[in-house]
């Protein structure tokens, strides 16, 4: 695959360095500089909302650092989770004396490097919080939810946070409503084509020309099967109703993200999302706030997933609150 870089080892501190000329609101912070801040002073007292994740996937993760949304990010290599000592910087720079919640993808590394910048934190006096996005439901059975990886549908959970905290809220309500919005949030993707991470002697997983992997996760992790390309409408009619079949009861309002996992179109996604809305009203259920775009990808993969994100009032109040970024506004 064609790529339009320098030398790959470069490649993420130059594309950071890119993202922050471009959107001067951001800059990077630490000894190794893969933490990103926003440059809008933070007050005394709010509590500090933090992510982290391999590089790969923007707008996740760095994208979403912002006013109502991450107070910082930290970023680790293409499909690796970010060190240690990121993550530290990441928490301490998002520290107002109220402490930090530590929200991110469930994966092995990154639970590890930012349970153990917890613990260091906890020695300069910082208390954290640590919310685990949970949302594939490809990847374990709704008894073992616990397990699932988390993907597109953490950005409510980061929007939802951020709000919280934005409004005063103390560091248990921002940990609170954000593994609420975890809880009421589900995603289910499929891939028509792979990535290569860069310096890579070939692509991440293969598929053939005519296949589609159902499930797939977003670093290529199996899916729950593989067969020929099906149209649209097919397909998503399966990923509503496996959506669905996981509704809490008694909800009639939806948030819907239909998102591109790097190479699909607009056009594409516009074609899912006029199904989906479809299948959705047919079940009953009003549409609130839907995204369609990339806003979660996976290099230059082919495919798409829907995140259903089930409402309360609490919840939709919270993801109408302002909040800017470079890849998300509202408000």
């Amino acid at each position: 695959m064609k790529k339009l870089i320098n030398d790959p080892a470069d490649y993420v501190d130059e594309m950071l360095d890119g993202l922050c000329l471009a959107h001067p609101g951001l800059r990077r912070v630490g000894d190794d500089r893969r933490a990103i801040v926003h440059s809008v002073a933070m007050r005394p007292g709010k509590v500090g909302v933090v992510s982290g994740g391999g590089s790969g996937h923007l707008p996740l993760f760095t994208g979403y650092v912002g006013p109502g949304l991450l107070d910082a990010c930290a970023i680790g290599n293409v499909f690796e989770g970010p060190t240690i000592n990121s993550c530290q910087d990441a928490i301490a720079a998002a520290d107002r004396g109220a402490g930090v919640l530590c929200l991110f993808g469930n994966y092995g590394g990154d639970r590890m490097n930012f349970e153990m910048a917890s613990e260091f934190a906890a020695l300069e006096g910082v208390e954290t919080r640590t919310v685990l996005g949970t949302d594939d439901i490809a990847s374990a059975r709704p008894a073992e939810g616990h397990k699932r990886r988390g993907v597109a549908g953490l950005i409510f959970a980061y929007k939802v946070a951020g709000a919280m905290a934005e409004a005063g809220g103390d560091l248990d309500a921002v940990a609170s409503i954000a593994q609420k919005v975890v809880d009421r949030t589900r995603t289910i993707g499929v891939a028509l084509s792979s990535c290569q991470i860069p310096g890579a002697a070939g692509p991440n997983f293969t598929i053939a020309d005519d296949e589609i992997e159902f499930g797939m996760g977003i670093h290529g992790e199996p899916g729950i099967w593989r067969h020929k390309i099906r149209p649209a409408d097919e397909l998503v009619d399966e990923m509503i109703a496996m959506l669905l079949a996981e509704r809490p009861a008694g909800v009639s309002r939806v948030a819907v993200l239909v998102n591109s996992l790097g190479s699909t179109p607009f056009e594409e996604l516009f074609i899912l999302y006029r199904r989906a809305a479809q299948q959705l009203d047919a079940a009953g259920l009003t549409i609130v706030r839907p995204l369609i775009g990339p806003y979660v990808t996976s290099m230059e993969m082919g495919g798409a997933s829907i995140s259903l994100c089930f409402l309360d009032d609490e919840i939709e109040g919270l993801l109408a609150a302002p909040a800017d970024c470079p890849f998300w506004k509202v408000g």
